[in-house]
């Protein structure tokens, strides 16, 4: 029985038959651990470059954050650009910015080829300022456009407030070459394709232990261990997400989990025009933010916060974000929630993924921050290039290894921090309300 949490996504998801877990000994030129988002495109990728691939996950495929997210398909890093600039040069930034837009293309590109069902791709994003930026704003659109060859569409005010019904918004970029869509469904279709072209997927199997071959220049040099089986490999790939626990070693001593809050409002009918105008996903500037789409044509699927507690209680995470939504729109303040969930995200100390070569023959492709709906599928392939030779474009992120989460103090220093950029976001939108008063 599929125990996918209550969400959404879950409950609109396509039919998909169970997968048995591993028992005995399987033998696969590449092991990839995860079958989230990050090791479904590794294992599509492999299979592709002509590798034989046993992917295992220890519940179902998409269960953690790749299946329950805001859905956004987006250019970028969870690291800003600039921030990247400042670390690698504005050649390597521009690098690692073509990779983040060809991880959109490869999602797209999947979901035309192959026609996969139930995933309903919607075209545009709007980023908004709470504050008064219209300057700065095009600012960096023309900067964008020169360094990165990257075009956004400025909105003024005027503009956006026809599209978006808020007295706290100011102005927009919108991104058209961005999109949303069914997470849940794609993993699934994904998940599909991998097993038609030979890859073996097993649900319900957690890794146990890692161990390598120790005699020299053996074939498989790697064995992965399960509850009831075990996989020979030559290369390993940790995949592990905000769920990833200490078998995953390395890894886990290297990310934080970090919960973000989603719900799914009832049907609005006609009353959704007279808050939102538009079919373009929604995310505001803010360090912590909002962010929103439509569904269903009716419905408004809301996200935000940030925390280090995974909260669960559905009853409190409906109030919370209620009350963010109405703080945007106030005549949503009656509005019912109908599905509230949350969802834990691999974040690394730089906000940059853990795409890396960790040792002979095992990888890492895992940590993506919030941001992973392109910068999975790209790591997948960037990975899946340096197991075969393809490429060294893993070199790229060589500036952003494993770096130790900070242990026990890990998870209050981020809440400190969090809180600090929510004074600093309130400080900021205050001021630009009293200037306009």
């Amino acid at each position: 029985m599929r125990d996918y949490p209550n969400t959404y996504y879950s409950a609109t998801r396509l039919p998909a038959s169970e997968r048995p877990p591993l028992r005995g000994a399987a033998t696969a030129d590449v092991c990839v651990i995860g079958g989230g988002l990050a090791g479904l495109s590794t294992a599509w990728e492999l299979i592709r470059l002509g590798r034989s691939v046993v992917l295992l996950e220890a519940r179902c495929v998409g269960w953690g954050a790749s299946g329950r997210n805001g859905g956004f398909v987006l250019q970028g890093w969870s690291e800003g650009l600039r921030a990247i600039e400042k670390r690698c040069g504005l050649d390597h930034a521009r690098a690692l910015f073509g990779l983040s837009v060809e991880g959109v293309g490869i999602v797209r590109d999947t979901l035309a080829k192959h026609a996969l069902p139930g995933c309903n791709p919607t075209a545009g994003k709007l980023s908004v300022t709470r504050y008064e930026a219209a300057d700065q704003l095009q600012r960096h659109r023309d900067r964008m456009a020169r360094h990165y060859g990257y075009d956004f569409t400025y909105v003024d005010r005027p503009t956006l407030r026809g599209l978006l019904k808020s007295d706290l918004y100011f102005q927009a970029l919108r991104d058209p070459v961005g999109f949303h869509f069914h997470p849940l469904n794609y993993c699934l279709g994904l998940a599909g394709l991998i097993e038609r072209a030979g890859g073996r997927l097993f649900e319900g199997t957690a890794m146990t232990g890692l161990h390598r071959n120790a005699k020299p220049g053996a074939e498989a040099r790697w064995r992965v261990d399960t509850a009831d089986g075990s996989v020979a490999c030559r290369d390993v790939v940790m995949c592990g997400g905000g769920y990833g626990g200490r078998e995953f070693g390395p890894l886990h001593r290297a990310f934080l989990p970090i919960a973000t809050y989603v719900v799914l409002t009832e049907r609005l009918g006609d009353r959704l025009s007279d808050f939102v105008a538009t079919t373009d996903a929604v995310g505001d500037d803010r360090r912590s933010s909002d962010y929103y789409r439509v569904v269903d044509g009716d419905r408004l699927l809301w996200g935000g916060r940030i925390t280090t507690r995974d909260e669960q209680d559905e009853k409190r995470l409906a109030a919370l974000l209620r009350r963010d939504m109405s703080a945007v729109f106030p005549g949503l303040a009656d509005v019912r929630i109908e599905k509230a969930w949350s969802g834990l995200m691999g974040y690394a100390r730089h906000k940059m993924p853990h795409i890396a070569r960790v040792e002979d023959g095992l990888w890492s492709c895992s940590s993506f921050g919030g941001h992973g709906m392109n910068t999975a599928p790209i790591g997948g392939r960037v990975v899946a290039e340096a197991i075969t030779g393809e490429s060294d474009r893993i070199r790229l992120f060589a500036p952003y290894r494993l770096t130790w989460n900070g242990g026990i103090f890990g998870p209050p220093a981020a809440d400190l921090v969090y809180a600090g950029l929510r004074l600093m976001d309130a400080w900021q939108e205050s001021r630009s309300r009293r200037q306009g008063a």
